[in-house]
């Protein structure tokens, strides 16, 4: 039976009418258009506030990144703003999210063989991993409370002469330390989407992954989805021609 850690619920709205995704066969609708619509906006305020941030904090370094929003002034302008763009547009996908990004049984367990997640990047995951695996959970997580951080330092910083100086000079140490972190998450984010497990990215560009990419990284997520067990879709496959199992070109 399909629950809340494997599946999510797809609720059309305006944005998802604004474009479309297509189904080969052999896919799987991972994604729809709002997901995604909220994925990209989320990276594209992130790494503005990011380079924004670095220009600012670190121009001995970095000033080659303020040129790029109009200057220094521009740039000190339009830094907030991108991170309350950022906020803004993780909020919602957090919404989204949340039922799915709840922790689980499973979850421990899957933290408890994380080396062999890491080493041993070819072996279907165990049979109980739903929508998104434990790894992408903490990192949803480590993003909100990061946000939560931006937020409240993000606004110390922005009006000192309120919150006087000790608490924006600590403001600074935590919005920064907050930055580092999720910086490092979001390389390794971008690393296994691509490098790491071929096949993710297109979750996000068209919506949809294969059939095989679906029982080997979310075999529960699969099973909810399609009715078939992993396993057995897993040994039919071997068994098949290898052109059989080959998703269509584009």
């Amino acid at each position: 039976m399909a629950t809340t850690a494997n599946r999510v619920e797809n609720r059309p709205n305006a944005i998802d009418r604004l474009g479309r995704t297509v189904v080969y066969a052999g896919e799987l609708l991972r994604h729809p258009v709002y997901t995604r619509f909220l994925h990209w906006m989320v990276g594209i305020f992130f790494f503005f506030a990011l380079l924004s941030g670095f220009g600012i904090y670190l121009p001995w370094i970095f000033r080659f990144f303020t040129p790029l929003f109009g200057g220094g002034a521009m740039t000190r302008f339009l830094h907030p703003w991108f991170g309350l763009g950022f906020v803004f547009f993780f909020a919602l996908q957090a919404v989204n999210w949340w039922q799915v990004m709840t922790w689980t049984a499973a979850d421990s367990r899957w933290m408890k063989r994380i080396k062999e997640y890491v080493t041993e990047t070819d072996s279907p995951e165990p049979a109980d991993v739903g929508f998104f695996n434990a790894g992408q959970k903490v990192q949803f997580w480590e993003i909100v409370f990061g946000c939560v951080a931006y937020v409240i330092t993000g606004v110390m910083m922005w009006f000192p002469t309120i919150f006087g100086r000790i608490l924006v000079s600590l403001a600074y140490v935590v919005h920064d330390i907050s930055a580092l972190i999720m910086l490092f998450g979001i390389f390794f984010h971008i690393y296994l989407s691509t490098f790491g497990e071929p096949g993710t990215i297109q979750a996000m560009t068209r919506g949809t992954v294969s059939e095989p990419w679906g029982w080997t990284h979310h075999p529960a997520w699969y099973k909810a989805v399609t009715g078939r067990d992993p396993q057995e879709a897993l040994q039919q496959a071997r068994r098949a021609p290898r052109s059989a199992q080959e998703p269509p070109t584009l």
